[in-house]
């Protein structure tokens, strides 16, 4: 597994295309962990924007290529996990691949010093993802959510897209996470394609009716 730092922060359209970029890209797994450049949050590919808006007044919004509902990023551990179709993750089941992902961040944030479980199903969709934990969420023990994530699956693999509500140590957590994820890792100095992730805002995220679709 790649395990890349990105030392960009970037705008929430260019955040999401430097991860569909990976995905047209890879060639092996790449865990990429990054930040964001100003106050944004992200809503879910089916989420509506009126909704995110009455969530996060006053912020900037981009739509994600991936479902769940909207997520605040101000102060948060981002990370995304990009597996081509050859790989078995990329091959299972939705429900199967968020738990094995999440039960693998539960066991790097109880080495932490915290005391994380999994959420049973609860039905909830939508919404303020941290205020809807969803099945195979990471919780707290008091019962809050500290971790939540949203996917996409297609003919080039899968690609999971993550939130820890606590920021930690990144560098500490995300080798970690490398570590326990994959049989062996690497870090990696990755130079993303800067023409087409341009493109990509320019088709996609970066678009009014992208944005606004719902």
């Amino acid at each position: 597994m790649e395990l890349w730092f990105d030392p960009l922060a970037r705008s929430g359209p260019e955040a999401m295309a430097v991860d569909e970029w990976l995905l047209e890209y890879a060639t092996h797994p790449i865990l990429r962990i990054y930040g964001w450049d100003g106050e944004w949050g992200s809503l879910g590919y089916f989420g509506k924007l009126a909704d995110s808006r009455d969530g996060l007044p006053d912020m900037n919004l981009v739509r994600r290529w991936t479902g769940g509902g909207t997520v605040d990023h101000r102060g948060d551990w981002t990370y995304s996990l990009i597996v081509p179709l050859s790989y078995e993750l990329a091959r299972m089941k939705g429900g199967e691949s968020y738990r094995a992902i999440h039960e693998i961040l539960s066991d790097v944030l109880k080495a932490e010093g915290g005391e994380p479980d999994l959420a049973p199903a609860n039905g909830k969709s939508g919404g303020m993802c941290f205020e809807n934990p969803v099945e195979f969420d990471v919780m707290n023990a008091a019962g809050e959510k500290l971790a939540g994530a949203a996917q996409r699956r297609g003919k080039l693999g899968l690609l999971h897209q993550g939130s820890v509500a606590t920021a930690g140590d990144s560098r500490l957590r995300g080798e970690l996470f490398a570590e326990r994820l994959a049989d062996s890792w690497w870090q990696a100095e990755t130079q993303p394609d800067d023409e087409r992730i341009a493109e990509i805002v320019a088709l996609k995220y970066g678009r009014k009716e992208w944005l606004e679709r719902r």
